[in-house]
């Protein structure tokens, strides 16, 4: 990788406008490991200017067409697979074995997802004397996380590649470098010039041009609830479409049927994976008041043995979290939860024992929290658990549904009946029944303040399309 101080915009690796740098930063030891520009106003206007001036010719181009670029993407991707799982894992602190069977495969999984939809999907129906025509809406900005960074940045680029969209990419400044990667390999498997543009930049300022940009057709933005308020109204002035996947404060009922010492060890480990970075993480284990304390003691007993410690070290579940600003948020929040009265059960505030540089978080889980508690209203997007206990079916899901989010929702019980009864009340844009597989072609996206709009296979191919009507086309 040689291009950390360039951006990759109209089909070529260029300099930026101004010459504002940043450290990123690994977060395992707190150490500047690399340097990348930050872009400016006027690296958004040439990457713009280039989508703008690509979009006509790629948005006329055959679903075969299309179809090849991917497939040549898919291979380029593969040839950096384990560099991109390298990086991943560096820069914002996954560890190795879950930065090489999830962080980059999500990437591999995506992209193969969106070419299986675009081979099977109609952009044209005939309604009586009406054609119906799915065209792609145009220039697309794209604003991507730190968290599960190529899930998101595949999630966004491969329905646009399969709409005819051209984009601009603005990926998350603390970890970066995966994009530049993946820039590359866009490169090789040729997409032609200007349909794909990358500018690095912080969220202000790069963030906040691509959102105001009258020649950006659509903005794709990933992030937090109160980023994704400041996206929007950027961009209303503008009146372009807005995509958003925000923030979360998933709740996972458990009821009196299930197993609860699966369901409880299950629900930690989900917590906990990514160091609690995951935007439909189960945060709120709402647990049968007569079985809390039993919840407790399988919790405690799941969550202590989890090795916390080097990214690339073996054997480890919880790497530090991203940066030095989550750190902070998360033990001021840790402190709120003991201050407010909930039961430590473990962890806590400071890092886990040994460890004395790097931003690890101490596995914690708090029992008896009650609803009006900071740590069971705010998300805290780190590795804390609160476990809620509750009296009756009806009570739990209306406990689980008072709250601002609705990204996603957990049930589980030894009644498949039962379980779909409680998911169907749920205002969430997902609910997960006894922990399934993940399925790359469900839905993905949230009710109220966990955003709008959809993503993965053709829910997300559709957000890229506008919708026309041609009336009289065919003859009477």
């Amino acid at each position: 990788m040689a291009h950390e101080l360039e951006f990759y915009i109209d089909g070529q690796w260029v300099k930026p406008s101004g010459n504002r740098t940043l450290g990123v930063i690994d977060p395992s030891n707190e150490e500047v490991f690399a340097t990348i520009a930050l872009g400016e106003q006027a690296d958004v206007d040439k990457a713009v200017a280039a989508a703008r001036a690509a979009f006509p010719a790629f948005a006329a181009t055959s679903k075969a067409e299309r179809l090849a670029l991917m497939r040549r993407l898919a291979e380029a991707y593969k040839k950096r697979y384990d560099a991109i799982a390298d990086i991943l894992s560096r820069e914002m602190g996954a560890p190795k074995e879950l930065a090489h069977r999830a962080q980059a495969a999500m990437g591999t999984a995506h992209l193969a997802k969106m070419i299986e939809t675009l081979e099977n999907f109609e952009f044209e129906e005939l309604r009586g004397t009406t054609l119906i025509a799915k065209e792609p809406i145009g220039v697309v900005g794209m604003i991507t996380p730190w968290n599960w960074p190529l899930n998101q940045i595949m999630c966004k680029v491969a329905p646009a590649l399969a709409a005819g969209c051209t984009m601009v990419l603005k990926p998350s400044e603390i970890a970066p470098l995966n994009a530049i990667i993946f820039a590359e390999a866009m490169d090789e498997a040729g997409v032609p010039k200007g349909v794909f543009n990358l500018v690095n930049g912080d969220g202000p300022t790069v963030g906040e041009a691509i959102s105001r940009h009258p020649g950006v057709d659509m903005v794709s933005f990933t992030g937090s609830t109160r980023a994704g308020i400041l996206v929007a109204k950027a961009a209303a002035d503008t009146v372009k479409r807005v995509h958003q996947e925000l923030g979360g404060k998933s709740a996972n009922i458990i009821l009196d049927d299930a197993d609860l010492k699966k369901s409880v060890k299950l629900g930690v480990e989900s917590v906990m994976r990514n160091s609690g970075q995951s935007c439909n993480a189960p945060t709120r284990m709402f647990v049968p008041e007569k079985l809390h304390e039993e919840a407790l003691a399988i919790a405690k007993q799941v969550a202590e043995p989890l090795k916390v410690g080097a990214p690339s070290a073996d054997g480890v579940f919880l790497g530090p979290v991203v940066s030095e600003v989550q750190y902070e948020k998360i033990q001021r929040l840790i402190e709120a939860g003991i201050k407010e009265g909930a039961t430590l059960v473990t962890g806590g505030t400071g890092r886990p024992e040994g460890l004395n540089r790097g931003y690890y978080v101490r596995p914690t889980v708090f029992g008896g929290v009650t609803d009006d508690m900071t740590i069971a209203r705010e998300e805290i997007f780190g590795p804390v658990l609160s476990i809620l206990p509750y009296k009756s079916d009806d009570e739990v899901v209306s406990r689980a549904n008072d709250t601002p989010y609705g990204l996603a929702s957990y049930v589980q019980s030894g009644s498949q009946e039962r379980a779909r009864k409680i998911a169907a009340q749920m205002r969430s844009g997902n609910v997960y029944i006894n922990y399934p597989a993940w399925d790359a072609g469900a839905p993905f996206g949230g009710y109220k303040q966990s955003g709008n709009g959809r993503e993965y296979a053709d829910f997300g191919l559709e957000e890229f399309l506008e919708i026309k009507g041609t009336v009289g086309y065919a003859a009477a």
